[in-house]
């Protein structure tokens, strides 16, 4: 699941996908039918990311992500209109080690209409950008010598470009 750029942001409904970054806040489109484009004030705008979105746990917070992935084997997912205790419920089945105190009522309902939003977009069965980047550094590791100059080359970038900024 790649949500990579896919964002929350806090006073408006629904999710937003990041399309630029300028000076004063970020270039946002709403996931809906509408396509609205919205630029968010960074300092107005709280902005949360769904790929770092954590729930709180009994031991270990437990990813947004884990938890999308076990609502896609789901038999069912209720309606966010559903009743709390239903809702609930069903939580429990795909995060059964939430913490019940500190997990309210309306994040299960918000993690739920997010997830009945993403499920229709390819991206949510798309895998996310970091893990193909680790498999192809798998077959290079074998050879020794197409490594170390590699290595060298985003280096050198990394220290010249912020060379020319300063």
């Amino acid at each position: 699941m790649n949500l990579q750029g896919i964002v929350a942001v806090s006073g408006k409904p629904g999710l937003w996908r990041a399309l630029a970054q300028n000076k004063t806040g970020y270039v946002l489109e709403s996931l809906d039918d509408k396509k609205t484009k919205l630029v968010a004030n960074i300092s107005t705008a709280k902005l949360a990311a769904l790929n770092e979105i954590t729930v709180f746990g009994l031991e270990d917070d437990i990813k947004l992500t884990d938890i999308f992935e076990r609502m896609k084997t789901a038999a069912s997912v209720p309606s966010v209109k559903d009743d709390g205790k239903k809702l609930r419920g069903f939580f429990y089945e795909v995060a059964a080690d939430h913490d019940e105190e500190k997990v309210y009522s309306s994040d299960i309902k918000k993690i739920i209409s997010w997830f009945l939003i993403l499920k229709e977009f390819p991206l949510f069965n798309e895998e996310p950008a970091v893990a193909p980047v680790a498999e192809e550094a798998a077959p290079a590791a074998g050879s020794v010598t197409e490594e170390a100059p590699a290595a060298e080359a985003p280096k050198a970038k990394a220290k010249k470009a912020p060379a020319k900024k300063a």
